[in-house]
């Protein structure tokens, strides 16, 4: 990939939109995201099916031990997806009743699995700079029944670790990492697996490591690991032994394979994604009509980001329209675009009788109607950063106040 500035076009930005007749920016649009499988990944899975191996084996085992080495985990537990994953983090180290600090904007899985658990979800508002969990918000909401925290690497970036764990000591309380957009992402120079009590990965076919389905929890806890090793497969010790009532929430080795294969991979295309989203940024600063009206939001400042997403919240102050009439516009042109998320977790009709007397999350609200998530991959190349450039310029121009 090559550092040169795309040429953004000095005239014409006012000219008709395509979403109302005009001629689009370009006719073929910029992938969105790059799921496809390589060679390599089929042969791995293929493997698999001639050994006729096809439970968990030593594919799962592999992909644990290299993702504990990578992340600085002492303890890899391969699972069916991330939601699992979650669960068999939750389970042991949460009660029912307790109130778990959970925030406002993230996916859903985060929180359901709390509400799963029998825990009381005690929603927290985001960072308007980031859009992770606010720690002071944190704070400010704990209730003597609160006993954990379950923060979310949110697109693939660190939430503020050192604010999370100085909280979570100071009061006592367990700690869960969703890092399911945040494969490879580190806190100060350090994998995320280091932090916290537990942390969860998702494979599912869209993450930067996908296996189709699939998930992980890692630890450092020599008797959590054997906890969740044992919820994961029937709380069974030998076979046909079970030492507790447990869950079939194990991985397969056709995932396994795909997993390993594609890991081989992920150091390079993640170091792509970095670089693609420091284009994205200079895109943004070098184009008035584009900085006057969006932002991407920022980074941890002590993380590096996996960029699962790149997304950007629009100034709707600036705009003449919605952020979803927006991003209809900027489709027609020939970009992709997405909305993680278009409600806030509060919002959401599932936690409707779980909310009680909280208060207002007026930044996860504002984040559910302005956000926007442009095409984030390994393969984007220049004529794909100037076709975005110039089609966010044309909309805003054409859509400012």
């Amino acid at each position: 990939m090559t550092t040169a500035r795309p040429a953004v076009p000095s005239v014409g930005l006012a000219s008709t939109l395509a979403v109302h007749g005009g001629t689009p920016v370009s006719a073929s649009p910029v992938p969105f995201m790059l799921p496809k499988l390589a060679e390599a990944d089929i042969a791995a899975a293929t493997a698999v099916l001639h050994s006729g191996m096809l439970r968990a084996a030593k594919k799962c085992e592999e992909l644990e031990t290299r993702i504990a080495q990578l992340s600085g985990a002492k303890h890899a537990m391969t699972c069916a997806n991330g939601t699992c994953a979650l669960q068999l983090a939750y389970e042991p180290l949460f009660q029912p009743g307790d109130d778990i600090l959970v925030p406002a904007w993230s996916y859903i899985a985060t929180a359901a699995m709390l509400v799963a658990r029998g825990c009381n979800p005690i929603f927290v508002d985001a960072n308007p700079q980031t859009g992770q969990i606010d720690m002071a918000d944190a704070a400010r909401r704990i209730t003597p029944k609160t006993r954990g925290i379950a923060a979310t690497h949110m697109y693939g970036c660190p939430v503020d670790i050192d604010a999370v764990q100085s909280l979570a000591s100071a009061k006592g309380l367990k700690v869960v990492y969703d890092a399911a957009q945040a494969h490879l992402s580190t806190w100060h120079g350090k994998g995320i697996g280091q932090f916290g009590d537990a942390v969860t990965y998702s494979f599912y076919a869209t993450k930067n490591l996908a296996t189709g389905e699939g998930g992980m929890t890692t630890c450092n806890d020599d008797a959590l690991a054997r906890q969740i090793r044992l919820l994961r497969s029937h709380g069974e010790t030998d076979k046909y032994l079970h030492e507790q009532v447990g869950y079939n929430y194990r991985m397969n080795d056709i995932a396994g394979a795909i997993g390993c294969s594609r890991l081989d991979r992920l150091p390079a295309e993640t170091d792509a994604r970095r670089a693609a989203a420091k284009r994205y940024e200079q895109i943004i600063a070098s184009t008035p009509a584009i900085a006057r009206s969006l932002r991407a939001l920022s980074i941890t400042p002590g993380a590096v980001s996996a960029y699962h997403l790149f997304t950007i919240k629009l100034d709707l102050s600036t705009l003449t329209v919605s952020r979803d009439e927006f991003a209809k516009a900027l489709l027609a042109e020939g970009v992709p675009n997405a909305v993680h998320y278009p409600r806030s977790l509060p919002q959401q009709p599932a936690f409707a009788k779980h909310l009680g007397n909280q208060k207002p999350w007026p930044v996860a609200e504002d984040l559910a109607r302005s956000v926007l998530s442009l095409p984030m991959h390994h393969g984007l190349g220049e004529a794909h950063f100037a076709i975005v450039a110039e089609a966010l310029a044309k909309v805003c121009t054409a859509y400012a106040r």
